[in-house]
């Protein structure tokens, strides 16, 4: 089956929409699990750090568990920051098939949002307590990827049309 590899800023809607997504592609017949990088990191490998390194082993992690998975004949969403090109293409490189959706929306509009206070935190000045330093997209680093199959901009666009976006996408190459 197929790996899907959402990638976007924090708050940009790569959970939301591959629960969408599964929704209808579940209508087609097809048996799909989402694979919440936020969850896992919490549930399977908390010893994880957010370093540059341990980023990359949470998507290593995350993209086998997401093969396994798709073995089995289950379309898999993998819904990770995933910030790094190499790390992308690792996958993709790893696990032929696996299909590369940004999901790309405006630091604007995620400052605006902000459901987890994650921007707000980050914009702190550096001498304050609660500061965050390590906000991808805010001051840590975010490579937009070169060559995704798919963009979805989540800032101009309604859940339902990136949903919907996303689902044909995805219809054209599901077996």
């Amino acid at each position: 089956m197929v790996l899907i590899q959402l990638t976007g800023l924090s708050g940009a809607g790569k959970t939301t929409l591959a629960q969408r997504a599964k929704v209808q592609l579940e209508k087609h017949g097809y048996a799909v699990e989402v694979l919440d990088a936020d969850v896992l990191r919490q549930k399977l490998w908390p010893e994880l750090t957010y370093s540059a390194a341990h980023r990359q082993e949470n998507i290593r992690r995350l993209a086998y568990l997401g093969h396994l998975l798709c073995r089995r004949n289950i379309v898999v969403f993998l819904a990770a920051i995933n910030p790094y090109e190499a790390t992308r293409a690792e996958v993709a490189a790893q696990y032929p098939g696996t299909q590369t959706v940004y999901v790309c929306c405006d630091l604007p509009t995620l400052i605006e949002r902000d459901t987890k206070g994650l921007y707000a935190r980050a914009l702190l000045p550096d001498n304050h307590p609660d500061k965050l330093a390590n906000l991808t997209g805010v001051n840590d680093p975010y490579e937009p990827p070169l060559h995704p199959d798919l963009v979805l901009y989540t800032a101009q666009q309604t859940e339902a049309q990136s949903t919907e976006q996303l689902v044909e996408h995805l219809l054209t190459v599901l077996p």
